[in-house]
């Protein structure tokens, strides 16, 4: 799997939300300034291309929809974070939310309490 570019990922949070859908209809849940018709017909084909999307033909229609999962993409995103800028180490990323992003003790607390959780269901 490659990552997304800003445009991909655009695209397919899109189609992730409506599991299937025309060049039309991904362009009409953009936000303005909608793109051109063809500049996002250009992303679905290269998204195509990367293997994250598929279509199916009806007469001179195409209809596309994600052959990845949001969950997918997100696990592939969050291990190549974790990877390249903490380490592998949760203790690194935690300390970052802490600090970088102003976590206050009850979210850290709830984040505690659902990591008991889920150490104690294994």
């Amino acid at each position: 799997m490659r990552e997304l570019t800003k445009a991909e990922e655009q695209v397919m949070l899109i189609l992730w939300e409506m599991k299937e859908g025309l060049v039309k209809d991904v362009i009409d849940k953009m936000d303005p300034p909608k793109p051109a018709y063809n500049t996002v017909s250009t992303v679905i084909r290269v998204l195509e291309g990367k293997g994250f999307l598929s279509h199916k033909a009806i007469g001179n229609t195409h209809i596309y929809f994600p052959l990845i999962t949001e969950d997918e993409y997100k696990h592939f995103a969050f291990d190549k974070v974790m990877n390249n800028y903490f380490e592998n180490n949760y203790q690194s990323l935690v300390s970052f939310l802490v600090k970088e992003k102003n976590m206050d003790m009850e979210e850290l607390d709830e984040l505690i309490a659902l990591a008991e959780k889920l150490k104690n269901a294994k």
